[in-house]
């Protein structure tokens, strides 16, 4: 049986709730096949990081090269990547194999408030990544950063998206979750506005949802879907895994991904 593959190139999180663990269950869960490349081993909770070990960029490499030389990802999802070397090793081997559907959450702290970026890595980022990317999905604090311009509403939301796109060249989703009211995403790709409505759901446990959001989002792009389509599919299943309250841990808890499983109308809908 043939299937739809989709590669995140991230951390790992040893607590499960974010990093590759999280987009492996996501992209599972949302009907494609997983694959990963590890970028840094973080020991890690739900209370926050306690120590990073990057991969080596020839590793790097290597875990690349044996990806797409024999099962070639219809998508890719790519979340911290803690060094510029390592971010120029990503951006030259995505470059050589034509990869596509890349989805980029550029991850510059953890939920928790912990560093995972630092200023070069961001550099590397902005210049070598994300101009070769499909979509950059920024929360208000990355947006500020890749846009230069404070968003404290919607119309700033707009100018920024406007802006990263001008920029960089890829399709924004700017994530409204830091905004004051309903949790409201907006999606810019150089010429339409699209924007998603999401009722704020009142849980404290929310580690993972960047790297969820996105995961999902590549899983529906590998598929075919269009990108709002993918973008609004994402959307209800980050959604449902908030929803579902799980309550795991001393700190901010991860996410339900697997709450789905069984609900026939989710699997008939998304997968």
């Amino acid at each position: 049986m043939k299937r739809k593959t989709a590669l995140t190139i991230a951390g790992s999180d040893c607590s499960g709730g974010a990093g590759i663990q999280a987009d492996m269950k996501t992209m599972t869960v949302n009907g494609v096949y997983a694959m990963s490349v590890i970028t840094a081993m973080t020991a890690q909770n739900t209370t926050g990081v306690r120590a990073v070990q990057e991969a080596t960029p020839v590793f790097l490499k290597e875990q690349l090269d044996a990806v797409f030389e024999d099962i070639f990802p219809d998508a890719v999802k790519i979340g911290m990547i803690p060094s510029a070397a390592l971010m120029h090793v990503i951006s030259e081997r995505l470059l050589y194999y034509k990869a596509r559907n890349i989805v980029v959450d550029p991850v510059m702290a953890a939920s928790t408030g912990s560093s995972l970026a630092n200023e070069d890595s961001v550099k590397a980022m902005t210049e070598e990544l994300l101009p070769i990317s499909t979509l950059v999905t920024p929360n208000v604090p990355e947006a500020q950063i890749l846009s230069g311009i404070s968003i404290e509403k919607r119309e700033d939301m707009i100018r920024a998206a406007e802006e990263i796109h001008r920029r960089f060249g890829c399709s924004v989703l700017v994530k409204g979750g830091h905004i004051e009211g309903d949790a409201d995403d907006l999606l810019f790709d150089g010429g339409e506005m699209f924007w998603f409505g999401g009722k704020r759901i009142e849980n404290p446990n929310t580690h993972g949802t960047g790297c969820t959001l996105s995961s999902a989002i590549a899983s529906n792009l590998a598929k075919g879907c269009a990108m709002s389509e993918a973008v609004q599919k994402a959307k209800d299943y980050l959604t449902g895994t908030l929803a579902a309250m799980l309550d795991l841990g001393k700190g901010s808890g991860p996410l339900d991904h697997a709450f789905c499983l069984g609900e026939t109308e989710f699997f008939e809908k998304n997968v």
